[in-house]
């Protein structure tokens, strides 16, 4: 075959493929054009777009849901934290969790289980609500990188600025956060918020302490979580607030060792029923 020869060939080769290219684009045309192509092709493109729609608004709500959630602050803020200065690792690890009232009573509860288990505190001003407070939690237990057998957990003595549907909203998120440091074998124990003998007008009071413990109450619950009542408890010795306390919502002395006491009993139960299973 001369040069000749094979280029002509080569000509009509690609005449032929452009031939049938352009044959092969009109039917795809033609078919794109059929009426039940094209109805197609609008649902596909319609149920795209309201794909696409629903993300936007979930993801739009996201957003102005975190731009609603906001810290508002106390005059002072505080965290105060305690741990074991000898842990026995034998023993069970036991961690209080909430704000100075759980702060008074934990010297009675690590006196009660003392041999018992290693008991650990963490308080704070940071109320439900605020988005800092799971972030403290998770912190928290980072920094003391333990398995903790029981979690006795509060908060509602602070954050008066935060409205009680702020409380409500900010409750899951808080319980998840206690929730990420528990283990597979963990025991929660929820301690419902205790009088205060006068009411603030700017701060906290019993009507909306109830409204709180009745908002934690209902999740709490909802999950199986034991109640320690310290509201009940302290309810019958309005006799017992600390005479010294500007604030009227602590408890002297006597007073916090017989919460701690109730905290301590629980807890105790709860390790014997764990070591019992």
């Amino acid at each position: 075959m001369n040069s000749h020869t094979a280029l002509s060939d080569y000509g009509r080769r690609r005449k032929n493929n452009v031939a049938s290219t352009e044959e092969s684009a009109l039917h795809i045309s033609k078919s794109a054009m059929a009426p039940e192509a094209v109805t197609r092709w609008w649902f596909a493109l319609r149920n795209g777009l309201a794909a696409v729609a629903i993300v936007l608004i979930a993801l739009g709500g996201t957003l102005c849901f975190a731009q609603r959630e906001k810290s508002i602050p106390e005059q002072i803020e505080w965290t105060w934290e305690v741990r074991p200065l000898h842990p026995n690792s034998s023993l069970p690890n036991v961690l209080l969790l909430g704000d100075s009232i759980s702060r008074n009573y934990y010297p009675e509860v690590k006196k009660d289980l003392k041999g018992v288990a290693n008991v650990y505190l963490m308080a704070s001003s940071i109320c439900v609500g605020d988005p800092r407070l799971p972030k403290e939690i998770a912190e928290f237990a980072r920094m003391e990188d333990v398995q903790f057998a029981v979690i006795h957990f509060n908060n509602g003595m602070h954050g008066w600025a935060y409205t009680e549907a702020q409380y409500k909203a900010g409750f899951p998120r808080f319980l998840h956060a206690v929730h990420g440091i528990a283990g597979k074998n963990t025991t929660l124990i929820w301690a419902s918020t205790t009088p205060v003998r006068l009411d603030d007008p700017n701060g906290a009071s019993n009507a909306r302490i109830d409204k709180r413990n009745s908002i934690a109450g209902a999740f709490v619950s909802a999950e199986g979580i034991e109640i320690d009542h310290q509201h009940a408890l302290m309810l019958k010795h309005q006799d017992l607030y600390d005479d010294h306390d500007k604030g009227l919502v602590h408890f002297n002395p006597k007073g916090s060792d017989m919460q701690g006491d109730q905290a301590a009993a629980l807890i105790r139960a709860t390790l014997v029923r764990q070591h019992a299973k």
